[in-house]
């Protein structure tokens, strides 16, 4: 029977999986949604003896019905191959008392690679599915690492063009030198004056502009979302939620049933509502902690119940969590509602207008599965130096915001719980940051000139992708004001 996927804002927006994909967003500026979760249809015991691709397609087949057998596993075996540099694409690392999922071992070495590796195949599957003839062109907005990993992914894929928007000094030098360095003929980059959230509503804006549609399909293009917004990013980060579980218990370190913690470091708040969506599937677990940095919109929200934007925006050493609307909460949202699209198409409509909404006391007592918690920049340097100094090993700036939040959740709550950390990125995509809060005496360094001591003293291997841009050439020149997106986009595409 096929899963069908509607608009969190109109439930009459009925479409299968692989038009959700091809779509990214709903016409009336909603988000697709599953009609319900499904159910795991594989015992833990089954699954824990079970490689990461097989994984895959046990939870993936259950959200997209409408793709064969076939086409499935080739889309997961294309995606999950050699440009990993681990076998097992997930590995899990004990730190201390906690279990750190490194989720960075793809191309671009951050978590974004665990979806965009997979989201290429199946779009274009999608396309094929539903006799597409137009080029799709991809509109992404990046606080970072959406952006190099959706680049990577589509970089000169048949049939498909990719814009990519980030915040111009919003970024870590890494992170930008890996976008502005990207090859691929269909491939174009574009620094906004402005902060993510700017480029992101931009995108969103220029999804939702008719007249704009009307012009692109007479000139041969239809757009299409590497955002976590579209429904073929988060589905395959479900995954790695149900294959972490598995591989805890067939390590032994936990017994079977037994419930596990979550923490996540959240920005857009796809990552967390995919484990969200894993618990609902079946997966044992207890607690989802959401961990913010010091733009703790979300932690706020999980306070009172109050959604509001409207304050300072904070650039910080965890650039891909500096977002003040995380757009995956609006999922969240339609769920506690009662799948209610009225109600959430209201909060959407205040949070545009005021920059601000309230759920209802019902809607909060629906998110008791959620935790928020923050931490300071103060917070995150301590983390990555202090767990450095005791075991040796090195985390990310974003990992360290989580790790920092589970300790003091842990401390707080008495919840003994074992705790899973999704760790988002290698540390040497944020070196300068790593680096000078292992030891202060690396302040003054350029970023690529830290890498080879990164690699001495974590004793890891220098990833390919950084090896890649200390000799790479700038491609891409392209910038603008944030009010001036959709013009871009237009003299990109020659319209």
């Amino acid at each position: 029977m096929n899963l069908l996927y509607n608009s969190t804002r109109n439930a009459e927006e009925k479409v299968t999986a692989s038009e959700a994909v091809l779509k990214g967003l709903a016409g009336d500026g909603g988000l697709f949604v599953p009609e319900y979760i499904p159910k795991l249809d594989v015992t833990m015991d089954e699954l824990k003896g079970m490689s990461y691709q097989d994984t895959a397609y046990a939870v993936m087949k259950q959200f997209l019905t409408d793709y064969t057998e076939e086409e499935l596993k080739y889309c997961i075996n294309s995606a999950y191959d050699e440009k990993f540099d681990t076998e097992v694409i997930a590995p899990l690392v004990k730190v201390g008392d906690t279990y750190h999922l490194e989720l960075f071992h793809g191309a671009t070495i951050a978590f974004k690679d665990m979806a965009l590796s997979i989201l290429p195949y199946l779009l274009t599957t999608a396309a094929k599915k539903n006799n597409v003839t137009k080029e799709i062109v991809i509109l992404t907005a990046t606080s970072g690492d959406t952006g190099k990993a959706a680049l990577a992914g589509f970089a000169d894929v048949p049939g498909t063009k990719i814009i990519v928007f980030y915040p111009k000094g919003g970024v870590s030098r890494i992170q930008e030198l890996q976008m502005v360095t990207q090859k691929g003929e269909n491939t174009s980059v574009v620094a906004i004056h402005g902060n993510f959230d700017n480029a992101q509503s931009g995108v969103k804006e220029i999804f939702e502009d008719k007249e704009l549609k009307e012009e692109l399909e007479k000139a041969g293009y239809q757009f299409s979302s590497a955002n976590s917004i579209n429904i073929g990013r988060l589905v395959p980060q479900v995954v790695y939620y149900v294959y972490a579980y598995a591989k805890l218990l067939e390590n032994e370190e936990i017994v079977p049933g037994e419930e596990i913690n979550v923490t996540v470091p959240t920005g857009n708040f796809g990552n967390i509502l995919a484990a969200y969506y894993a618990k609902q599937m079946g997966v044992p677990i207890g607690k989802l902690i959401c961990a913010s940095n010091e733009n703790k919109v979300l932690f706020d929200f999980f306070q009172t119940g109050v959604y509001d934007r409207n304050r300072e925006f904070i650039l910080t050493s965890s650039p891909s969590m500096d977002i003040l609307i995380s757009s995956n909460l609006e999922r969240l949202i339609y769920t506690v509602a009662g799948q209610n699209p009225e109600i959430n198409a209201r909060l959407m409509a205040q949070l545009k207008d005021r920059g601000v909404y309230e759920i209802t006391p019902e809607m909060r007592e629906k998110l008791e599965d959620f935790v928020g918690g923050f931490a300071t920049e103060e917070d995150c340097r301590e983390t990555i130096r202090r767990t450095y100094e005791r075991t040796g090993y090195v985390m990310d700036t974003h990992t360290a915001v989580a790790a920092s939040v589970c300790a003091q959740y842990k401390k707080d709550s008495g919840d003994d719980r074992k705790c899973l950390v999704a760790s988002t990125a290698s540390p040497y995509k944020f070196i300068h940051s790593v680096m000078t809060a292992i030891d202060e005496k690396y302040g003054s360094a350029d970023e690529l000139a830290l890498v080879d001591e990164l690699s001495r003293i974590s004793q890891t291997d220098i990833p390919d992708a950084i090896k890649e841009i200390r000799s790479a050439d700038i491609r891409h020149h392209h910038e603008c004001d944030a009010q001036c997106m959709k013009e871009k986009v237009k003299e990109i595409l020659g319209v």
